[in-house]
């Protein structure tokens, strides 16, 4: 079976326990809140809130560079710290972490694979102790912009015929629903940009969250006609899942031309005079 292209990137819940403690290495638990990590964690693991410390508070974007040597320094993590991620639904907030960390050029970034859920159904041991890092020097890069997709980009992108896939349920992107139920970012139109395949997230995933298989994935983009050598814009409904999926093309499956468009179907489905296509 082959290996991703970029196996280094995932790490297994036996790497974590065997080196979590390592001065190197840090772990840090990401969610959409810091309740679970609460309620216990991986020992040592440090938290991080998806919505007050991994999003710009004022205006939607990512955050900024100064907020992230912030939320860095303040979690002890040097430039060339081992940084290991992961959380709850599936990676989902890990994978949007790891996006923004590279967006700002950290090094040495990876998920754990299988994430929280995996950890928990090991049995493996969990912490409520909250660490206290030693805030550490860190100075991020410019912000690497291939590798994300602006609405512009995205309205080009259509025009032109570029791959795009929707992440999200079949029954977001058929336009039955606006957002799947509980959550609260949603749009005034349901449905999809024309032309987008739909390829949820969790297929990618395996019953125990952890990543299909390099073969799996292949095959799983391949056959709605998403392949590497072609250019990709992945986007969900707020950009997360999209994270995800971006994740697995640019660094499991090895494709060199990936964005993920984190206006996503939130910017989409609520622009004046967008097209729209509903229906699967």
């Amino acid at each position: 079976m082959s290996k991703y292209a970029n196996s280094e990137v995932l790490v297994s819940t036996d790497w974590v326990a065997q080196h979590k403690t390592d001065s190197q290495v840090v772990i840090a638990e990401v969610d959409v809140d810091t309740k679970a990590y609460d309620e216990g964690h991986v020992p040592g693991a440090i938290g991080w809130n998806w919505q007050t410390q991994l999003c710009d508070t004022v205006q939607r974007d990512i955050i900024p560079k100064n907020e992230m040597e912030k939320l860095m320094r303040d979690s002890g993590i040097a430039n060339d710290t081992t940084v290991v991620l992961y959380g709850d639904n599936n990676n989902w907030f890990a994978a949007w972490a790891f996006w923004q960390m590279k967006i700002y050029g950290h090094k040495d970034v990876r998920i754990m694979d299988g994430g929280r859920k995996k950890w928990v159904a090991e049995g493996r041991e969990m912490s409520k102790d909250k660490p206290a890092p030693k805030a550490a020097s860190y100075k991020a890069g410019a912000p690497d912009q291939s590798l994300r997709a602006y609405l512009p980009q995205v309205q080009e992108a259509m025009k032109n015929g570029v791959a795009m896939v929707d992440v999200r349920s079949g029954d977001e992107f058929t336009g039955k629903i606006l957002s799947p139920p509980g959550l609260p970012e949603t749009c005034q139109r349901g449905g999809h940009i024309p032309g987008a395949k739909n390829i949820p997230w969790i297929s990618a995933c395996n019953e125990d969250g952890t990543f299909k298989s390099f073969e799996e994935l292949k095959a799983l983009y391949g056959n709605k006609g998403i392949t590497p050598e072609k250019e990709v814009i992945a986007y969900c409904r707020i950009g997360e899942r999209s994270s995800h999926t971006w994740f697995v093309l640019k660094y499991l499956l090895g494709f060199k031309n990936v964005k993920n468009y984190d206006g996503s179907w939130t910017e989409w489905g609520n622009l004046v005079a967008a097209p729209v296509e509903k229906g699967a």
